[in-house]
């Protein structure tokens, strides 16, 4: 663990705190999630053992689901649909169709899970996000969109139980899709894992300095903090304790603030579409010719892939139930306007080939076709290689 921490490969995803409770997951200095030793180690060679086949900071497998077929950049696919939360108040409160949200209140209320694991803003400190357990439909809206900072969902206790559901960023489900089960138990199925498009973590200090900037000292109490949602795109809100707010936009938020603060590792991620869950959702955005969102505020529409036979039984079953509005999408479409996530993938190899010249350490990475995804855009794999070297080796000296 020691490691995968000094290498910068920890995604904060909480796995370690999971098979060892005498770890807990605090922020560092940086404002990520990390390890942190608070009482003797409960962890034995089965625990290590389990660990270092699911670390997303040691190894990462693609994965070839029963009946899917692969694509290139979004993983495995067995259907596709855009999807809305069918009740208006749901939809509206989600980042972008609510589709997720709408799982999870009716998963929690029919019984179909135990529990949901997912997160949200923290009731003491809503600058602050915690992981939580959603039991019920309240719990579930007062978790509604996305939280774009530190979470360690994997920590949470039932976390990797069969009957349990769990939201969670695609580092913390490829975690629980690879966690092998203790020497000498049968095998057990994984809990129900839904994922989403993700863009990175950036660091808790990223959001307490935009809520600065926007006027807000950072000793003063807040009653509610959002990152988007109340419609769509929605915008960063901060609600202060005499109920005035102040906000900005989804761009400015994203693009100048916490985007720039990701941590290292997910700048190195293979997988930022989520492709070890049952379902995916994504932003299905109205994009202009070179596939780049438009920011029109509007009713949201979220894309769902069904990834496994389990996952497109479950959407199904809720769009009969009348919890989804789904229609068939062509994958090719959400490609078209995930410019993001198909360049990462196309330039990984780059990234990861500079990261180990400079000396740095990187994951295994098993089954994604980086080479093969980088052959047709050598010169921009390797301006990728060459920059990444660069900063890397400059951290490096300096450090």
């Amino acid at each position: 663990m020691d490691r995968v921490v000094r290498s910068e490969n920890c995604t904060g995803c909480g796995l370690c705190a999971l098979l060892d409770t005498g770890l807990d997951m605090t922020l560092d200095p940086a404002g990520f999630s990390r390890p942190a030793r608070i009482g003797p180690s409960t962890a034995d060679d089965d625990a290590a053992r389990r660990f270092r086949a699911a670390c997303p900071g040691i190894r990462v497998d693609a994965q070839r689901p029963a009946g899917a077929r692969r694509h290139a950049t979004l993983g495995p696919i067995l259907q596709v649909w855009q999807a809305w939360a069918t009740d208006p108040a749901v939809r509206f409160a989600g980042s972008s169709g609510g589709t997720l949200t709408a799982l999870a209140a009716w998963l929690a209320e029919t019984g179909e899970a135990a529990q949901v694991i997912g997160a949200r803003a923290a009731s003491d400190n809503p600058r602050r996000t915690v992981s939580v357990r959603i039991q019920s439909r309240e719990e579930a809206l007062a978790s509604a969109g996305s939280r774009y900072a530190p979470t360690s969902s994997c920590a949470v206790g039932g976390a990797a139980d069969a009957d349990s559901a769990f939201i969670g960023k695609p580092c913390e489900v490829s975690a629980l899709r690879a966690l092998p089960s203790p020497k000498g138990s049968p095998p057990t199925e994984p809990p129900l894992l839904l994922s989403f498009f993700c863009a990175g973590t950036p660091s808790q200090n990223a959001t307490d300095s935009l809520v600065e900037g926007l006027g807000v000292p950072r000793d003063e109490a807040v009653r509610d903090l959002w990152f988007r949602g109340h419609g769509w795109p929605g915008r960063f809100t901060v609600v202060r304790a005499d109920g005035t707010t102040v906000d900005t936009s989804y761009e400015n938020s994203w693009g100048t603030s916490l985007g720039p603060a990701v941590q290292w590792r997910c700048k190195i991620c293979p997988d930022g579409v989520g492709e070890s869950a049952d379902v995916t959702a994504a932003d299905l955005w109205r994009a202009d010719d070179r596939g780049y969102p438009d920011f029109t505020p509007g009713p949201g529409v979220s894309a769902l892939i069904a990834r496994t036979i389990r996952g497109r039984d479950l959407v199904l079953r809720a769009a009969a139930a009348g919890i989804l509005t789904v229609a068939p999408l062509d994958i090719d479409e959400l490609a078209a306007v995930q410019p993001l996530q198909r360049t990462r993938r196309h330039t990984l190899a780059g990234r990861l080939v500079g990261t180990r010249l400079a000396g740095g350490r990187v994951p295994r990475f098993r089954g994604f076709a980086l080479l093969r995804l980088a052959a047709p855009r050598l010169r921009e794999t390797f301006r990728t290689l060459r920059g990444t070297y660069r900063r890397r080796r400059a951290l490096r000296l300096h450090s």
